[in-house]
């Protein structure tokens, strides 16, 4: 399998699917990650691991129809031209 300009988006797309499908309850509070933790003070920066949660909840709640869209026109892309 060679490295093509096509591979970069479609490796990019995967790790967008495996955000979007990251269970709460499941796998990230198993891990020590949940929802409340990254709440903090007025003015005060949220901490590394707030910000990725917050980037998670985004994902998925923004790309969730985006993605089908998306998986479908890559799946025949693939399926057309290899």
């Amino acid at each position: 399998m060679a490295f093509t300009l096509y591979s970069l988006p479609q490796a990019a797309l995967l790790v967008v699917n495996t955000i979007a499908v990251l269970h709460e309850e499941r796998f990230l509070r198993r891990i020590g990650w949940r929802t409340d933790q990254g709440i903090g003070g007025f003015g005060e920066d949220p901490g590394i691991k707030g910000q990725l949660m917050n980037l998670i909840r985004s994902v998925r709640t923004v790309m969730r129809v985006p993605l089908i869209g998306v998986n479908t026109i890559t799946i025949v892309l693939l399926l057309l031209f290899g």
